[in-house]
């Protein structure tokens, strides 16, 4: 009969003196891990990956944004040019209707020359004239004024010793203006300085000035 030996029944592992059991358990489970707290790779990746792609949706609005400005400024330039086009084809239109009413407009002016504008012909006549004046219509011309190729038309040529340049002496059609644009010149009869004039008035004047002063000093 084999003997037990008391007090050994199981084997048990070492303990230190002063110490439990519970601190002979693994301390894995106690200590934190080294790359608890690290930041993983693929969270970094993936901040780079929005940077880019935050950069990219930046650079896509300021090209979109420059694409709106610039087709907008065209936009306004071609409601511009629209409105100009509109407002030149309106004021040839115009233009071109009382070019037609020229005539008549003439016909008025000599009958009321000839105090043949009376009863309702002249209502008539008034109302015409009123319309086209509505409607832009300017007339200019008149005696003595300076002669101005760019608006008159000289068709009669004369000499005259009280004028001392060329000059309108006679209106023989009123021109037309809308705005500043001519429809027709005026048609006058001019009168330029007599040949010579100029001189025996310098002459005169001269001698004018030597008699005031007491005539040539003689040495």
């Amino acid at each position: 009969m084999t003997e037990e030996t008391p007090g050994f029944d199981e084997q048990q592992p070492d303990v230190p003196s002063g110490a439990t059991s519970d601190d002979a358990e693994p301390k894995a489970a106690d200590s934190p891990s080294k790359e608890e707290g690290a930041a993983p790779a693929g969270d970094t990746g993936q901040d780079v990956a929005l940077v880019a792609q935050l950069d990219q949706a930046r650079t896509a609005l300021s090209e979109r944004t420059a694409d709106l400005q610039r087709l907008q400024a065209e936009f306004q330039n071609y409601r511009r040019r629209v409105e100009r086009d509109r407002i030149a084809v309106k004021e040839i239109a115009i233009a071109n209707l009382l070019t037609e009413l020229l005539p008549v407009l003439d016909d008025i002016g000599r009958a009321r020359e000839h105090g043949e504008l009376v009863g309702g012909f002249k209502s008539v006549a008034e109302s015409l004239e009123s319309t086209a004046a509505k409607m832009g219509l300017q007339q200019f011309g008149k005696e003595g004024e300076p002669f101005d190729p760019t608006i008159h038309e000289a068709l009669m040529h004369s000499y005259a010793p009280d004028v001392t340049e060329t000059t309108c002496v006679a209106i023989l059609q009123p021109g037309y203006r809308i705005g500043e644009r001519t429809i027709r010149p005026a048609r006058v009869a001019v009168a330029e300085p007599q040949p010579g004039a100029q001189t025996v008035k310098a002459e005169e004047s001269a001698e004018a000035d030597d008699k005031e002063s007491g005539g040539p000093d003689e040495g």
